[in-house]
């Protein structure tokens, strides 16, 4: 009994040694601007800029220079956003396997520097939004509020946070949508934003069934704290059978509704569909991510077909 606890405080310190070696590796190696892009999560961001650019295709179905400055000021305060959260969360990530690494809880950057970052790049990402139009901006400014002051505090209080804090997502094409010119409670926008909105809850909840430990360990309430993973699958898999009826709003409201546009919508949602049933059977991890990188891919691919279709109707 005493070599096996032994064995495993052992286990514990080589663990923190190989921890500890590999930030001192990465402080050495690691430029600023590696670190800005880390602090900032710039593959998210542009991602989040992308929305945006198919909000205001969807209404203009051409591009144009306000076009890019729009998705500039989006991308430009999603940054801020994102280097905001990193401080916000920078004693959880330092606990977690998956986030330990990032600039702040790595010592890469400190939280001063990492908060005052993160406030040059909102108040630019405001102004430039600001040029747009007041409403512009200010759909900008309550993106910022609800991730980082409403949905934030919320995961470290309630297991289902996501729900509320898929909002996040759905609000960039809408500005997109707005500095066009178009109505913010348009059908249109409307639909593309509750597609939106439906994919961030199985995306969340399929990085949870694969790092479920970690959030713990860093202090999240998870939803295996009330359901088996085994639930946990099964609703996962009936999110994304609800996200796939729900891009078969978007013919009737964003796309042109023609057959070639109904085969393709219902080819990619069977794929989807067919690749992710085996999350309802299996715990294989890899399963998990898969399906993860999958339902990326469907999204793209929506956003893609919206894009195209409006360029070629306009």
């Amino acid at each position: 009994m005493s070599s096996s606890i032994t064995l495993g405080k052992n286990k514990s310190i080589e663990q923190s040694v190989t921890r500890k070696n590999s930030l001192e590796g990465r402080k050495n190696k690691v430029s600023f601007f590696q670190v800005l892009a880390s602090l900032t999560k710039i593959r998210i961001t542009f991602m989040v800029a992308v929305t945006t650019m198919v909000g205001y295709i969807l209404f203009n179905g051409s591009f144009g220079i306000d076009l890019l400055y729009t998705c500039l000021g989006v991308f430009v305060l999603a940054c801020g956003a994102s280097a905001l959260n990193e401080f916000q969360e920078r004693k959880s990530d330092k606990l977690m396997e998956r986030t330990h690494t990032r600039p702040i809880p790595s010592g890469e950057i400190s939280p001063t520097n990492g908060l005052l970052i993160a406030l040059g790049f909102i108040l630019v990402g405001l102004f430039i939004l600001w040029q747009q139009s007041l409403l512009v901006m200010y759909l900008g400014l309550l993106t910022l509020v609800w991730y980082n002051f409403v949905y934030t505090p919320l995961k470290y209080k309630f297991a289902l946070a996501i729900l509320p804090g898929s909002l996040v997502g759905a609000l960039p094409p809408m500005i997109g949508y707005v500095a066009a010119g178009g109505d913010v409670f348009h059908f249109s926008i409307l639909s593309l934003a509750t597609f939106l909105f439906i994919w961030q809850i199985p995306h969340f909840w399929l990085l949870l069934l694969m790092y479920d430990d970690d959030y713990k360990k860093g202090g999240f309430p998870t939803l295996t704290n009330i359901l088996s993973r085994e639930h946990i699958s099964q609703i996962t898999y009936i999110w994304i059978f609800t996200l796939v009826l729900s891009s078969f709003m978007l013919p009737f409201f964003s796309l042109s509704i023609t057959t070639v546009n109904f085969v393709l919508l219902a080819l990619i949602g069977l794929t989807l569909l067919s690749f992710s049933f085996k999350i309802i059977f299996q715990k294989d991890r890899m399963i998990f991510r898969n399906t993860f990188m999958y339902i990326n891919i469907y999204a793209l691919a929506i956003l893609l077909l919206i894009s195209i279709d409006k360029i070629i109707n306009a």
